[in-house]
């Protein structure tokens, strides 16, 4: 999947701890990702979160897209933050699944935003 991903690779998303259910992602805030009070936009937050959904969702061999996803924003990020996102699918039941996503900054843990994110397998790959 990863492969076929032209819009994380062109930011630098590292995609790793894949296993059933859950991933993890992490991206650098790189100056073009930042807005007029000099933090983080908050699409990049939710890229990043979204990003390890997609990735934890698409574990069971079983095409699976973003059905919808909300997003809470905590904290800032700024300019060379280290953005984490660790993604755990809570429920799954026919086509449809829950995932939760916690994004923290790196250097201290603090949690930047929470992410719920919506999923429905549509068929296989």
């Amino acid at each position: 999947m990863l492969e076929r991903d032209a819009a994380t690779r062109a930011l630098g998303i590292e995609v790793r701890d894949v296993s059933v259910g859950r991933a993890t992602a992490v991206m650098t805030v790189t100056p073009a990702m930042v807005q007029g009070h000099a933090t983080c936009h908050g699409g990049f937050v939710f890229l990043v979160a979204d990003t390890a959904f997609a990735f934890a969702c698409n574990t069971h061999g079983v095409a699976t897209v973003a059905q919808g996803a909300s997003v809470e924003f905590v904290a800032p990020a700024r300019e060379g933050d280290r953005l984490v996102a660790t993604a755990v699918e809570r429920v799954r039941t026919g086509r449809s699944g829950v995932c939760d996503v916690t994004v923290t900054r790196e250097a201290d843990g603090q949690v930047v935003a929470e992410f719920r994110g919506r999923s429905r397998a549509v068929g296989r790959r």
